[in-house]
Parts: structure tokens; sequence; C-alpha cells
């Protein structure tokens, strides 16, 4: 594909609501791979200049809630700051726009789990559960790495309620504006040792993956295995993620 190309691509895409290009997405695609690895890639959903203006935010203070710092408090290296209220209209949208799909597919998850609890059809349905709980702080964040910078493995939790299923946007462009800095997921099986699964991803991708438990289908049925994520360390330049995270915290 010429630059031409490339930049009329982007441009189709661009005039594309968020709405739209997510319910455009192979869904019965990404159901089955997050089914059988606990993850899928949405690619170029994004598009170069949103991936651009997202990460022009973290400049903006008045965007966010908090700043972490991750070597303070033993996550990793590198940092990341949590969206206030109200979110950026792109970061609102792709919330609202991939949670009915996911949600369906976490219902079933938690059938197949004996899990008795289920998700609302609208995200808003389940923010309100989650506020009605305390949990009324938003979420979504930008995640910014420089060299050497990694994320330990981890579960984004931040309370009762928890969504089982989160999105991860990349910003950056691999091997231009960065090297290493791969997503990792791991999952710890019952009496097995942990399986660890490197997600390869472009600007604009999106990964939908596990956030603390998923069913695998075994011999005997399916059993429940512990899931978390993390980031290798970033071996030159700058990474930036935006993370979708559905529900709130405390």
């Amino acid at each position: 594909m010429t630059r031409g190309s490339l930049h009329g691509h982007a441009d189709r895409v661009a005039r594309v609501t968020v709405p739209a290009r997510v319910a455009a997405l192979d869904w019965p695609r990404l159901t089955a791979e997050l089914d059988v690895h606990g993850c899928a890639i949405a690619s170029s959903l994004l598009t170069t200049a949103e991936c651009t203006g997202l990460a022009e935010l973290y400049a903006e203070e008045a965007r966010f809630r908090s700043r972490i710092v991750m070597a303070r408090h033993g996550f990793g290296r590198g940092e990341y700051k949590y969206f206030a209220s109200p979110l950026p209209d792109l970061v609102a949208d792709l919330r609202r726009a991939f949670y009915p799909p996911l949600a369906a597919i976490a219902n079933r998850w938690n059938d197949q789990l004996g899990v008795d609890i289920r998700y609302p059809d609208d995200h808003a349905t389940f923010i309100d559960r989650c506020h009605r709980a305390g949990q009324t702080k938003p979420t979504p964040l930008l995640l910014q790495y420089g060299e050497g910078d990694y994320n330990c493995l981890h579960q984004d939790l931040y309370g009762e309620h928890v969504f089982p299923l989160q999105v991860a946007f990349l910003l950056s462009v691999p091997g231009h504006d960065f090297t290493g800095g791969e997503l990792v997921l791991t999952e710890q099986r019952p009496r097995m040792q942990s399986r660890a699964e490197v997600v390869p991803i472009g600007q604009g991708d999106g990964v939908i993956f596990a956030v603390h438990h998923r069913p695998v289908q075994g011999t005997r049925g399916r059993y429940r295995v512990t899931m978390r994520h993390g980031v290798s360390r970033v071996r030159s330049g700058h990474r930036q993620t935006l993370g979708i995270i559905f529900h709130d915290a405390q």
C-alpha cells in the first residue's frame, strides 16, 4: 500500500464512528480467540491521528485525577495517569462501544465457571452498579514507558465489582518509537506450571484480554485459571498505551 493510499485508508476509518468500527469487528473470531487464548487483537481500530491525539493528552494535567509513578509502589518502572470525569469523547466512546459484546462473553464465562454474577447489557447500568457500591473513580488510563521501564505482572481489580475483560490500545509505533515493551499475559493453571503469552501489536491495535480469571476447557470439563498481565522491559525509545477498564474504582 502506498503512502497516499495509507492516508486515504486512515481518512476513511476516521470518518466511521467508534461504535460502528467496534460493531464491524469480527466478533466470532475475537470470541473464539478469547475462549482459547484469553486474549484477542482488534487490529487497526484507531487511526494514527487518534493515537497521536490521545498520547498528547498526557501533558494536560487537568484531564487526569491521579498520576502513579510505578517505582514508588513496586509496580515496575514508568508511570500512568487515570483520567478524570468527564472522560475524553474518544475514550468514553470506546468504553461504551466495547462493553456490550464483551458483557455477553463475560456472562457466558461466568456461566461456565458457576459464578452467579451477571452483567447488564449497557455500560451505564453497570457503572451505576459500581457507583452504588462506592466505586466512583474512572479507571481508563494513559501509560508511558521510557528506556528500561516495565510493568510487573498484575490485575486491575479496584473494588468489589470487577468486569472480567479489558482492552489496551498501543498508541506508539513499535520498531520506530520504541523497541521491546511487549504485552505479556500469564495464566496460572491449577496443579500445573504457568503459561505465558506475548502479544505482538501495532499502533492503533486494541488487545482484549481477561482481567483476573477465565474458563479453560480441560479433559474433565472447564476449570478456572488466574490471569495477570504486564509489559516487558522497553529496550529503547518511548511507549504509550491507552487502557480501557470497564469498572470504576473506590
